[in-house]
């Protein structure tokens, strides 16, 4: 993706948010020259992940294959035996037109909560053994009630309605057509997107930045080149 792009999502997810009256914490919107004023007192944000995550999954087709992330909290799989952070959270905008691939985590369970704007519909598939789609019904809960979807079945979650994802289970996304983008809210175990997806078929998880013009605000890849701890 080009920075320009990045940079062009940032604006249009800042505007989304506000009308969805849905607040992101200051450091969303430092520019590069505070970030560089910053010390230590900020590692966390750089060290567990936290901040903008805009992705294509390296398929340079944002408008198609694509998601915005924001993660407002988490803790470190390395700091779990420490008493560090055990919890989750991120704020997700899904557009019309745009699908998020098919994944699991190996490590996260996660809620994921229509929390405003048009419907979400997540397409479901247990795994095999060996990491495959499996061909058997899936079991889930939606808001707490046990229901069973046949592979590959959907469920469509409306604005305050929520799926909560096991470990190992397949799911993809997208906003129904004609209701326009859902904010959503994802509430999870710890995570670390570097090393707890699989995709299938495989694409990448981080977007290679081609840097047309600078940042507008950090991704969380930016922060080793420009913020110091």
């Amino acid at each position: 993706m080009k920075r320009s792009e990045v940079n062009a999502i940032m604006q249009q997810s800042a505007a989304f948010l506000q009308q969805m009256r849905f607040a992101l914490p200051p450091f969303a919107y430092w520019p590069v020259d505070e970030w560089q004023r910053k010390g230590p007192e900020c590692r966390e944000i750089a060290a567990n992940q936290l901040g903008w995550d805009i992705t294509d999954f390296g398929c340079d087709d944002f408008g198609r294959v694509g998601l915005v992330l924001f993660t407002l909290r988490n803790g470190t799989l390395a700091g779990l035996p420490a008493g560090g952070k055990v919890y989750a959270e991120k704020a997700l905008i899904v557009r019309e037109g745009q699908k998020t691939p098919t994944h699991f985590h190996f490590h996260k369970m996660e809620d994921i909560i229509n929390r405003a704007g048009g419907t979400l519909v997540i397409k479901l598939w247990n795994s095999t053994a060996d990491g495959e789609l499996a061909d058997t019904n899936v079991v889930v809960k939606v808001d707490g009630a046990e229901m069973t979807v046949p592979a590959g079945g959907t469920v469509a979650l409306k604005t305050g309605e929520s799926i909560c994802l096991p470990q190992r289970l397949y799911h993809t996304f997208w906003a129904e057509q004609g209701q326009g983008a859902v904010l959503v809210g994802e509430v999870s175990s710890v995570n670390d997107d570097h090393v707890d997806n699989r995709f299938n078929p495989t694409v990448g998880r981080f977007s290679v930045i081609d840097e047309d013009v600078a940042p507008l605000y950090l991704l969380q890849g930016d922060y080793a080149r420009y913020y110091r701890y």
